[in-house]
């Protein structure tokens, strides 16, 4: 028999319009009150075990004191000024640094708000480039299936149309219409892969990818080689790559960056989310030289037209800089790897249940894959009851944790996990 799902208490708030939800049923949220570390505390005094960092931005914890020190500094100074006309110390700064920690060859930092801005201007970026270059038509993308880039509207055209986050229907004949295929992992993918490219060419502006792990669209993972592949096909067509790291950059996979692991310097490279260590909007569209060249001419119609208000706001700045320092001073990378040890022995006994299709861990990246029907409202009240904040989507429960967890509360995330799916495994069998 069905479990009954946990009793819905509260009500949505009277003002508010929640993102991913649909208000007329699902459960109220919860109020948070404070947070500290890997652990949410509630307006009813329950605290929470924070398994997915808060859509993945907080890595190094909540209230990281070094983080909190720098952007309270900066507020001293200024809380922001715009960024036409004037530059200040943070963002100079924050650029150096990123472009001294990226792949070889990128060379130019354009800042803006959000992981789907940063793809935005990336697009954005790759058409002007061949209309600067007098190559004009070359205003289509390739991107993957399952791939997933952002809630804005060109975010959207470029993630999956088919089996991705968003249901196309509602924008047909409004979004663009892009090239999508699947990620090569063989040799004949690839070559059929550099084939399609070849007869497009002429239309084909870049290829956008998720680096190692196609996150939203279902935390689907493919192979370093799979990546070179992707590079070096779009480097021998002349066509631009374009890397999404939003989720995948500092840290998450075992590198700092995705891109590290495959050896590749992708044309242009999106980072947000870790960026100031979940604690403030911040994101980067990071070009190679050759592409930032092909918009510094004495022509004004070949300059970049983008500019968003609060780009590089000096309190985001200061929180990113603060957060590399942690990176240059704490293990994280080496609390990346402990994070995967423990996913790979205590996710395992999943993957006997009925009903567990995969279970699968790329770094600080654990997932268990799930068939049949997903009852999201259900797992995340049950998750909520075991002490541990996780929200399950699509047809997955997974972790995305802070890296300084500590061991007992990672050991709780993984229990929850266990023990909820096993309660899942066993209603399907009723």
């Amino acid at each position: 028999m069905k479990r009954a799902a946990p009793e819905k208490k509260g009500r949505h708030p009277e003002h508010l319009w929640l993102p991913y939800t649909q208000m007329a049923i699902e459960t109220p949220p919860l109020e948070a009150v404070a947070t500290q570390g890997a652990r949410i505390r509630l307006k009813d005094g329950r605290e929470l075990i924070d398994g997915i960092s808060s859509w993945w931005t907080a890595c190094h914890g909540y209230n990281h004191p070094h983080i909190r020190d720098a952007v309270t500094r900066q507020l001293e100074s200024f809380p922001h000024i715009m960024f036409g006309g004037f530059v200040h110390e943070p963002a100079i700064r924050l650029a150096d640094r990123l472009i001294a920690l990226l792949p070889p060859g990128l060379a130019r930092v354009f800042f803006s708000e959000s992981g789907s801005v940063a793809i935005e201007i990336a697009l954005k970026l790759a058409v002007q480039y061949w209309v600067n270059r007098g190559e004009t038509g070359r205003d289509r993308f390739v991107g993957f299936r399952r791939g997933y880039h952002g809630d804005t509207l060109a975010a959207m055209a470029i993630s999956d149309p088919d089996t991705g986050f968003h249901d196309r229907k509602h924008f047909s004949g409004y979004i663009p219409e892009h090239f999508f295929t699947e990620i090569p992992k063989s040799e004949t993918d690839a070559a059929a892969f550099e084939d399609f490219l070849r007869q497009n060419r002429s239309k084909i502006a870049g290829v956008v990818v998720e680096p190692l792990v196609q996150a939203v669209g279902g935390m689907r993972f493919h192979s370093a080689k799979s990546l070179r592949r992707i590079a070096e096909a779009c480097a021998r067509q002349g066509v631009l790559f374009i890397a999404d790291e939003v989720a995948t950059g500092f840290g998450r996979l075992g590198a700092l960056f995705a891109c590290e692991e495959a050896g590749v310097t992708p044309d242009i490279l999106c980072l947000s989310k870790a960026l100031t260590g979940g604690t403030l909007p911040l994101a980067a569209t990071v070009a190679s030289a050759e592409i930032f060249d092909a918009f510094f001419a004495p022509d004004p119609e070949k300059a970049f037209l983008h500019g968003p208000t609060f780009m590089a706001n000096p309190l985001a700045c200061a929180a990113a800089n603060a957060s590399l320092d942690l990176f240059e001073r704490e293990p994280r990378l080496e609390q990346v790897a402990a994070i995967a040890a423990h996913f790979q022995t205590a996710l395992e006994p999943c993957r006997a249940l009925p009903g567990v299709c995969d279970v699968r861990v790329k770094g600080a990246v654990g997932v268990v894959q799930l068939e049949g029907e997903v009852d999201h409202d259900w797992l995340r009240g049950r998750f909520i009851e075991e002490g541990v904040w996780i929200r399950p989507f699509g047809d997955m429960v997974y972790l995305m944790p802070p890296f300084v967890i500590e061991e007992a509360e990672l050991g709780r995330l993984t229990d929850a996990i266990v023990k909820v799916v096993g309660e899942w495994s066993a209603q399907k069998r009723a």
